[in-house]
């Protein structure tokens, strides 16, 4: 299966970005991909600024969490009969031109979800700063505990979905823990999943918008608990 263009959908959930939203989107959509942005209830001029894009724009009223606005993304590409969804990041962490190799083991029929990793090449996981590399390494330890599958990269935000997996998976965390709760989802459904390598561009823009180390390691702790007490 080769898949054009059009009918992968690259959802971005987007919360007060209106610094960054038109430098991520617009390449995307110019390079011909249907672009969905996902306004999760800004409270800044993110939605002004959709509105000069060429994206599909969606919003919360209110801001409900990121794996919210995924979800909201993933039903509407369902609907509009995507074949293939990718999940992008809208603070610049994430570089369109890797989609095609995002994509490929799908095209080729070798997994319904490819989740991106930035520990499969040395120059990748050099890009990560320290402290956030040490909190991921727990994270891969806490979904495995959580999810029962080990991989390399658990919280890349980073991933595309076939169509059997958008028809499958059901989210139900609004938050950052749904990336975990995609993984429970995998195995349940007898999903097949590969990781590919991808590079993580970190500005001081997107460290700042990203997840905060204590609210990771408050993730860390949840999913540990969950994992003894269920």
């Amino acid at each position: 299966m080769i898949t054009s263009p059009p009918d992968v959908f690259v959802v971005i959930p987007a919360y007060n970005e209106s610094k960054s939203l038109a430098a991520v989107a617009a390449p995307v959509a110019a390079a011909g991909y249907a672009v969905v942005v996902v306004d999760d209830g800004s409270q800044d001029d993110t939605w002004n600024v959709l509105e000069t894009l060429p994206v599909r724009r969606l919003r919360h009223p209110i801001n409900l969490g990121q794996g919210a606005a995924l979800k909201t993304g993933m039903v509407y590409a369902l609907r509009h009969d995507a074949k293939i969804v990718i999940h992008f990041d809208a603070d610049g962490q994430h570089d369109y031109r890797q989609i095609p190799e995002l994509i490929e083991p799908i095209e080729k029929g070798e997994a319904d979800i490819v989740l991106g990793s930035r520990f499969l090449r040395a120059h990748d996981r050099n890009m990560v700063p320290s402290v956030k590399r040490a909190i991921l390494r727990i994270g891969v330890l806490a979904s495995w505990m959580a999810s029962g599958m080990w991989l390399s990269d658990t919280h890349n935000g980073f991933r595309a979905l076939s169509r059997r997996a958008l028809e499958t998976i059901r989210l139900h965390e609004n938050g950052f823990a749904h990336a975990t709760e995609i993984l429970s989802e995998i195995r349940r459904n007898n999903l097949r999943c590969v990781e590919r390598p991808v590079t993580i561009s970190y500005s001081q823009y997107s460290m700042a918008k990203g997840q905060s180390t204590l609210n990771s390691l408050n993730i860390v702790i949840d999913l540990a608990m969950r994992r003894l007490f269920r």
